[in-house]
């Protein structure tokens, strides 16, 4: 939702580029965000701070079951306030497309742990690498390999790097399948091929098991 035709327009050409998203529409008061959220169910919205009659945060108060929302304005100062709502991440104006882009990532993610949560068949997941947004298949990935800020994603036929943190991707992947064996590294189950030592040996590398994830692992073995 949003007053200024330039800023809906940036939003929109945004929007073009990712195919994963289906913009359903464009408003520019409340009165016109009410009567599109009454007759059809929406994810995200985009929505701004100063809006005529009412301030976006004033709107998010009014309503009874809130999208995920992702605050688009030029004042800073507003920040604090909207997080008491299901707001997932704050634009400042001007926003670049790379910026627009790690909300989209946001947006997904979250997506992606509330389908998990409410129990849905969730055998998959999209990440951004290269630019691109890539679905993965859980039983295609063989182990997560954590860079700081950064993740290497193995699979049997590439590696992706996504601009995400271990603790994040650990609430996503099914714990039935994936474990974490060390502070840097996550490995799917069925990759095990035999454990020694400190160590995991599947079919292509070695990966190391951290001391304080060695119970886990061994907790694995005798269940299994």
């Amino acid at each position: 939702m949003e007053d200024e035709i330039l800023a809906q327009q940036v939003i929109q050409s945004h929007l073009k580029k990712i195919d994963s998203f289906e913009l359903v529409g464009i408003c520019s008061n409340i009165p016109e965000a009410e009567e599109i959220l009454s007759r059809q169910q929406v994810d995200v919205i985009f929505l701004d701070i100063q809006l005529p009659g009412m301030t976006g945060v004033n709107f998010l108060r009014s309503l009874t079951v809130s999208p995920l929302v992702v605050i688009t304005t030029a004042y800073s100062e507003y920040a604090l306030e909207s997080y008491e709502f299901n707001v997932i991440d704050y634009l400042l104006k001007p926003f670049s497309f790379e910026r627009f882009s790690k909300a989209i990532e946001k947006i997904i993610m979250e997506r992606s742990v509330v389908k998990s949560g409410q129990g849905a068949v969730n055998d998959h997941m999209f990440i951004k690498s290269n630019g691109k947004f890539f679905r993965i298949n859980y039983e295609d990935i063989r182990y997560i390999e954590s860079m700081k800020d950064y993740l290497k994603i193995h699979t049997d036929d590439h590696m992706f790097i996504i601009h995400q943190t271990m603790n994040d991707i650990e609430k996503i992947l099914p714990s039935t399948q994936f474990l974490r064996v060390h502070k840097s590294y996550m490995i799917a189950i069925s990759c095990i091929k035999s454990i020694y030592g400190n160590s995991i040996e599947t079919k292509k590398t070695i990966i190391p098991i951290g001391v304080s994830y060695k119970e886990k692992v061994m907790n694995l073995i005798q269940r299994k």
